[in-house]
């Protein structure tokens, strides 16, 4: 799903793994998607240590710039959604489109565990948000 709204933004956008983002990416990008995976009805570790490593050091200087969410999940999505939109609003971020949640149907251990699938319409909603974020940006919307 980070692939597909990447290659939507285009050519202006950075893909960055939670894993590796540190304040200053976050200081230089003129506006957000976040995308995780939602794990026990909460976003990954990977993207809480992210918030956690990132909130204080932006806290007063990324204010007003816009986001949107991206989420997989196995039924729900709206724990990791609602975790992620009290992180921001610290910040000050504004939400520039509906979150996207896509269900991937994973309920029993067999298919939670398995490879999952997301399917070509879901990945063009992604293409499409990327798309959509890029353009409002690169034309002063947001």
């Amino acid at each position: 799903m980070a692939e597909a709204i990447h290659a939507g933004a285009g050519d202006h956008a950075r893909l960055i793994a939670a894993d590796h983002v540190v304040p200053d990416d976050l200081l230089a990008a003129g506006g957000y998607v976040f995308v995780c995976p939602e794990n026990l009805g909460s976003m990954t570790g990977m993207m809480k240590e992210m918030f956690d490593q990132c909130y204080y050091p932006l806290l007063g200087r990324i204010e007003g710039r816009p986001y949107a969410t991206a989420i997989a999940a196995g039924s729900d999505g709206r724990g990791a959604q609602a975790q992620i939109d009290r992180i921001v609003t610290g910040w000050r971020l504004r939400r520039v489109t509906e979150p996207l949640i896509v269900n991937l149907g994973a309920q029993e251990p067999a298919a939670i565990l398995a490879q999952k699938h997301v399917s070509q319409e879901k990945l063009q909603d992604c293409m499409d948000m990327g798309a959509g974020l890029a353009e409002g940006l690169a034309l002063g919307i947001f």
